[in-house]
C-alpha cells in the first residue's frame, strides 16, 4: 500500500517565532482537501500524520534523511509500474515524491481521484 505522510496541523516553529504561533503546512492542507473531496482515497492509502520537528524518523527510515519533507508519498513497489519514474525521487528500491502536483496527479491516475484543475 502507498504511504502518504502529512504534517499534523497546529504545530509551533521556534525557528520562525518565539511567541508560540500555531501553524499548518499549506501543501499538506491542499492534499488533505483532496482527501476530503475523494474520501475513498483514505481506504486506498496508508495515511500517517507526523509531528513537525525534524528529524522525522518514520520518513527517514523509508527514504533517508535528505527527503523528509511533507507531504511525502512513498509508493508501494507494486505501483512503480504505474508511474513515470522520472517524476519521482528514488531512494534504494523506493520511489517517493514531496511535490504536491506530482502527488495529486498520481492519485488521479492510479486511484481515479478527481483531477486538479491547475
Amino acid at each position: 500500500m502507498d504511504i502518504l505522510f502529512l504534517l499534523a496541523p497546529d504545530f509551533t516553529d521556534i525557528a520562525r517565532d518565539d511567541v508560540g504561533k500555531r501553524y499548518y503546512c499549506p501543501d499538506c492542507a491542499f492534499v488533505e482537501g483532496v482527501l476530503g473531496y475523494c474520501p475513498a482515497l483514505r481506504t486506498q492509502l496508508e495515511i500517517r500524520y507526523i509531528a513537525y520537528p525534524r528529524p522525522r524518523p518514520e520518513i527517514v527510515a523509508l527514504v533517508g534523511d535528505a527527503h523528509q519533507g511533507c507531504p511525502n508519498l512513498i509508493l508501494d513497489p507494486a505501483n512503480h509500474k504505474f508511474v513515470n519514474v522520472n517524476r519521482f525521487h528514488r531512494c534504494g528500491e523506493r520511489l517517493h515524491s514531496t511535490d504536491t502536483k506530482v502527488i495529486v496527479d498520481y492519485l488521479a491516475e492510479r486511484y481515479g481521484a478527481m483531477v486538479a484543475h491547475f
